[in-house]
């Protein structure tokens, strides 16, 4: 019994020990907290998502929605350190960041699914990111960019035509006779890599050549105490400049050759200002559009009905008169033209066939005085004739064959195609197209920026110089029987 009353000791000690032991083990942990440093990091990555899937459509159209999410990420960044749980700011300071995020959505939307609607819904969401971006301003002593211009950078005027040079002694061309390009040089034993992209030489003589390099961008920027620390900075690609001050206002000269520039797409550049305030660097991601070189090509097709006259030959059946010994006989027989047909009587001619006579029964054609003749009280839409047999003398029998032959017309409506085929579209000088006054349907086709696609037809092509197209103006003279489509780099989308 004591051995067991031991037992039983032990074993309530060894469970009291195993509590107390499960009491020290850490409560396990929940979820993380978002903290404001995070939050703000994510918005940067999202900014910089977004402007990386921005296609040429998406640049061209959603370009102010764009500008305003990165203005307000950068006035978020400006106004909030990393300490912190995001959960505890005030709802005033977390306001900015929903619609922020508001904005985002709609931006991804518009990306994923391009349409009126879903452009729309981006539109109102910057709006509403714009007034937070506005009490931003009122609500903090750090700086804040509000808005700047331009929103395209224009494309180059000398854009980069290849002039080939007279090859040097040493590449063992003789009087600068020959013209060449030599490939890039590649590593010894190495095959030489193919260029980037295709190399199109031009002839392009002195007189040809550009007589002015390309104007500089003047960038201006409206925002609020941006320059209480210092002259700002600007920087684009490898380009850095100081900033000239006005009210509330920070003005850049830039050299157009500092933007990166594509020949033939638009493309997201992103200008970076830095301001200096209190000891600390803030910057502001400014984003602009790049015009390409080139500014698409276009193809212009009309279907024209014409009214075209078809001819055929009608041969009409034979008709007999047959009379007796000593009798005169006619058959008078009329026609009309088959549906659709009409006739030239202006060519119509008889066709005797045979005229046959008998006396006694031997057959003598001269015994026959028959004719064959268009009957006079015809019809204006009709052909008679009237096939006669008649005896040359009383005892004889006679038998006359006759037809008419006449060419029938009618208007047959034949469509064609007119196509001016694929067409550049030139920065500098406007593309005309002739207009065919015979045209019962027209079809004009852009693509803007070898990216971005518009379709006129009908009304909408009569139209189309009416309507919001970038860069594009339509311009339809009927008069003239000219079609014009010029671009113009002053022509932005609203």
């Amino acid at each position: 019994m004591g051995r067991y009353l031991k037992l039983a000791v032990v074993l309530v000690a060894a469970a009291a020990a195993a509590t107390g032991a499960i009491a020290m083990l850490p409560a396990s942990e929940g979820p993380p907290v978002l903290t404001v440093g995070e939050k703000l990091l994510a918005i940067g990555a999202e900014r910089a998502a977004l402007q990386a899937r921005a296609d040429g459509t998406a640049r061209l159209t959603l370009l102010e929605p764009i500008r305003i999410a990165s203005l307000l990420t950068d006035a978020l960044i400006a106004r909030h350190d990393g300490d912190g749980a995001f959960a505890t700011l005030p709802a005033s300071r977390r306001a900015a960041f929903v619609e922020l995020d508001a904005l985002n959505a709609t931006l991804r939307e518009a990306m994923s699914r391009p349409g009126e609607g879903t452009r729309a819904g981006a539109a109102k969401a910057a709006e509403r990111a714009a007034a937070a971006l506005a009490r931003l301003a009122e609500g903090s002593d750090a700086p804040i960019v509000l808005a700047l211009t331009p929103r395209f950078v224009p494309p180059r005027r000398a854009h980069g035509e290849l002039v080939l040079a007279p090859a040097s002694a040493s590449s063992g061309a003789t009087n600068g006779a020959e013209l060449s390009i030599a490939p890039p040089t590649a590593a010894t034993g190495e095959p030489p890599q193919p260029p980037l992209a295709p190399i199109v030489p031009r002839y392009a003589p002195e007189f040809a050549a550009a007589s002015a390099e390309d104007p500089p961008l003047r960038i201006e920027i409206v925002g609020l105490r941006l320059a209480n620390g210092g002259r700002p900075v600007l920087a684009v690609g490898g380009w850095r400049g100081t900033a000239e001050l006005g009210p509330e206002r920070l003005f850049f000269t830039v050299p157009r050759a500092a933007f990166a520039t594509d020949a033939l797409r638009s493309s997201l550049a992103n200008a970076v200002l830095s301001v200096r305030r209190g000891g600390r660097t803030f910057a502001f991601q400014l984003p602009l559009v790049v015009l390409p070189d080139r500014a698409g090509s276009f193809a212009f097709d009309q279907k024209v009905r014409t009214t075209e006259l078809e001819t055929n030959t009608l041969v009409s059946p034979e008709i007999l008169a047959r009379a007796g010994t000593g009798e005169t006989k006619t058959t008078r027989r009329c026609f009309n033209p088959p549906d659709g047909w009409r006739f030239d009587k202006a060519t119509r001619r008889i066709v005797i066939v045979e005229r046959l006579g008998w006396l006694d029964d031997i057959g003598d054609g001269t015994l026959n005085a028959g004719t064959v003749e268009f009957a006079a009280d015809e019809g204006t839409d009709e052909i008679c004739f009237v096939v006669g047999a008649k005896p040359s003398t009383k005892a004889a029998r006679t038998a006359t064959i006759g037809r008419f032959e006449v060419t029938l017309l009618r208007d047959k409506q034949v469509e064609r195609a007119i196509r001016t085929g694929v067409r550049a579209l030139d920065w500098r000088e406007p593309a005309r197209s002739a207009l065919d006054p015979a045209a019962v349907e027209q079809r004009l086709y852009v693509r803007l920026f070898d990216e971005v696609d518009f379709e006129f037809t009908g009304q909408s092509l009569e139209k189309g110089g009416d309507k919001a197209l970038p860069f594009l103006r339509i311009v339809e003279d009927r008069q003239r029987g000219v079609l014009t489509l010029a671009v113009d780099p002053a022509l932005e989308p609203k």
